[in-house]
């Protein structure tokens, strides 16, 4: 808490006491300037509650409100998904994973109607209009959807409805906003010191423990967020950084340096332009490389809580009378309850005449102010301190919840374990076999949801097998055993399997508080192979853009049952360590493979790669794209002839048409190669301002599509829920109508 953190509007002038030595008050002094309170401000538990609830000017707070609503209203229409509630949440089929099994979603138009709720929340936030009801609603509906759907998790998601929870129990509503014009005894009145001191402390530890969790081997050394120097934002670090140095050392240190230090930057006076302006550089060039919806801005937005509180004060008093009407009202500063004042504060008569005080801050009639800490003071001061305390344990409480740590620790969502970990899923086959026949067959993993993040977490395949069994009844199949055969990687490492596919999920044994017995462990002895893979890939794609490799590695005793395409005429598999045999389950022929050693697959066959090895075999996979590499030197050759000839792509496309002698594919394949040419060059021949006017256009245009789509969606529910007709039916209704007018506007 710098000094702007425990500043005062009013300043009392307060007895002197006598002097304990020189040095003392200049070690006093210089601990209020730096931290802005004294060691007897926390001497003692009374004193500790005097200081969380000493009145603080409530407009940077309201200025945080208003923020916050503004950004919320945003994200429910994109990241929450008012915008496609019908696509969430209208598949009654679906599997879905909540945190707990009881909690289920309404009927889609109830739940449109949630997010309506949702919505109204989140503009009485934004104009402090039944400020607490608005917090109440705003949250509630919140945290169900949230936990509603793991698959959905993630740590900004997790912070809003943090900071939704803390502005239900603050008084956000004293500054700018609609409650303060009906109800002028709170408007301009203070606020207690720990209204801005638990919103810090949360953003401070954001950052701070999302820099804890990056002090790890696969994020020090680069590995966790590879590839990002592609990106535009990089381009002036290109200038004397190659593309490598700058994933390592922008991305990666750079990160973890800002994110250990940006807390405290914030934090002092002297650091906070600094802060500002590298926070502010972050978390911009954030919202241009990921697709992570309002939370850089919503990081932005907490920046100036940092500052002093009256800010906003002196940064409104400089605009023009103009505006004065929909800013905030100049009104004196009021006392509040909620706050804890000296007694000469409280009982000003007792002051004479000539001793009056201009600063005191107007007490109102209606308002009693306590000079001792009553029982609102003492739970307010001891649920920030239990508040604070349960966000310092729940990142690091993975020793209990042990059923939920995989490869890497709990669920992800609430650790502040930001981009740390990176997955790539290469394969996943979901097997079930009839207990009464024996008969096997396998599902399409995509059968009943379309989100893959379930493969990584065991709670989530659990829910999952049970849900395709209850799904299953419908075919007559009632009594299965489901097995999951799932690959992975994590942080560019070997694609492994994380589970036993030999266990039927169903009849596995899960608990909450224990390790989950089936989970297979990463393979953290060949993490060094990383660089050698780099090395491989580098290497082969430099020769051909036809080429796709992927590294696996198997356990002793499993095997990997693959296919190879029809397309994928050159095919090879590599031994790297370990021994496995090859089985060509067409060609009934096996094959021993050492470490070093290759052979070339049939394509169009099934093969089998069992390891034999008493260690884990590791293996390349070389696939190159045979048909795609003809069609290529087809094309280029084409386009050499053409341009001897003084012909285009397109006079030859009209020339086959004409003639009637090409099928139908490939004569879309050269619509499509024509078409990539056109916006390629057309892209080339735009200048810098041009090309940013039309991603600009494309993203509000985006915009106004979901908005357009939410508003469809709402009326839609609205009226089913009226007459009763199912809601799907009178969306494509409306989709249709708006689509049959763009038609008309076209022509």
């Amino acid at each position: 808490m710098g000094k702007n953190k425990m500043e005062k509007v009013n300043n009392i002038k307060k007895p002197e006491k006598k002097s304990e030595g020189k040095q003392k008050s200049t070690d006093l002094s210089q601990m209020k300037r730096l931290f802005g309170f004294e060691m007897s401000d926390v001497s003692s538990w009374e004193a500790f509650v005097r200081l969380l609830c000493r009145p603080t000017d409530p407009a940077s707070l309201g200025i945080m409100r208003v923020l916050y609503g503004f950004l919320m209203v945003l994200d429910l229409l994109q990241e929450r998904g008012l915008s496609s509630v019908d696509g969430r949440f209208g598949e009654a089929t679906e599997c879905r994973f909540p945190l707990l099994d009881f909690l289920k979603p309404l009927p889609v138009e109830w739940m449109c109607m949630v997010y309506v709720a949702m919505l109204c929340g989140a503009f009485g936030i934004l104009f402090g209009c039944f400020y607490r009801l608005s917090c109440l609603v705003f949250v509630t509906g919140y945290w169900y959807i949230f936990l509603l759907d793991k698959t959905a998790w993630n740590n900004h998601s997790y912070l809003y409805g943090l900071v939704g929870t803390q502005l239900l129990f603050m008084d956000a509503n004293r500054y700018w906003s609609l409650d303060g014009l009906r109800r002028p005894h709170i408007r301009n009145a203070q606020v207690p010191l720990w209204n801005y001191t638990l919103l810090r402390t949360q953003i401070f530890l954001v950052y701070f423990l999302a820099g804890l969790k990056k002090i790890d081997r696969d994020w020090i050394t680069g590995h966790s967020m590879s590839f990002l120097s592609g990106h535009w934002v990089f381009d002036p670090f290109r200038l004397v950084l190659t593309d490598d140095q700058i994933d390592l050392i922008i991305v990666h240190l750079g990160g973890l340096t800002l994110d250990l230090t940006l807390g405290y930057l914030l934090f002092f006076d002297a650091t906070r332009p600094y802060a500002f302006f590298f926070g502010g550089s972050f978390h911009l060039m954030n919202s241009q490389i990921f697709s992570i919806g309002m939370f850089p801005w919503t990081m932005l937005a907490t920046m100036p809580l940092f500052c002093y509180v009256d800010w906003p004060r002196k940064l409104f008093c400089k605009f023009p009378n103009c505006f004065r009407k929909v800013l905030p009202l100049d009104t004196p500063i009021q006392s509040s309850e909620h706050c804890l004042y000296s007694k000469e504060q409280v009982k000003p008569e007792r002051k004479t005449k000539g001793d009056s005080d201009s600063s005191v801050p107007v007490t109102h009639s209606k308002v009693s102010l306590h000079s001792r800490a009553q029982g609102y003071h003492k739970v307010a001061a001891m649920g920030m301190v239990v508040y604070i305390l349960s966000q310092l344990f729940l990142p690091y409480s993975h020793f209990l919840t042990r059923g939920y740590n995989n490869w890497t620790n709990g669920l992800y969502g609430y650790s502040w374990d930001m981009m740390v970990h990176s997955w790539s899923t290469q394969h996943l086959r979901i097997t079930y076999v009839s207990k009464d026949t024996g008969d096997q067959g396998y599902l399409n993993p995509e059968a009943f949801t379309v989100d893959k993040r379930w493969a990584s977490h065991s709670d989530m395949v659990l829910q999952h097998a049970k849900c395709i069994s209850e799904r299953l009844v419908t075919y007559n199949l009632t009594n299965v055993a489901l097995y999951f055969d799932i690959w992975k990687s994590l942080n560019n490492r070997f694609q492994q399997r994380m589970f036993d596919p030999r266990v039927d999920i169903l009849t596995a044994e899960w608990h909450p508080f224990k390790p989950t017995p089936w989970l297979l462990p990463l393979l953290t002895g060949l993490s060094d192979w990383r660089a050698k893979l780099k090395e491989i890939e580098h290497e082969l794609f430099n020769s051909t853009n036809h080429t796709d490799i992927v590294f696996v590695a198997d356990f002793p005793g499993l095997y990997l049952e693959n296919f190879v395409q029809e397309d994928f005429k050159n095919t090879s598999i590599t031994v790297l360590k370990g021994s496995v045999i090859v089985e060509l389950v067409d060609g009934k022929k096996n094959v021993t493979l050492k470490e070093g050693e290759k052979m070339q697959l049939p394509p169009g066959e099934f093969h089998n790669v069992h390891t034999i090895s008493d260690v884990p075999s590791c293996y390349m996979y070389l696939f190159v794209n045979t048909s795609q590499e003809e069609w290529s030197q087809h094309f280029d050759e084409l386009r050499e002839k053409l341009d001897k000839e003084n012909k285009t792509l397109d006079n030859y496309i009209a020339e086959l048409e004409a003639a009637n002698s090409t099928d139908e594919y490939t004569l879309q394949r050269y619509k499509d190669a024509a078409q990539y040419s056109k916006d390629s060059q057309s892209d080339r021949n735009q200048t810098t301002w041009q090309l940013f006017e039309k991603n600009t256009k494309a993203f509000w245009a985006k915009k106004f599509d979901k908005l357009r789509m939410s508003f469809i969606l709402i009326r839609a529910a609205v009226q089913s829920i009226i007459t009763g007709r199912p809601m799907n039916s009178i969306v494509d209704e409306a989709l249709a109508a708006i689509l049959e007018d763009s038609k008309e506007d076209t022509v």
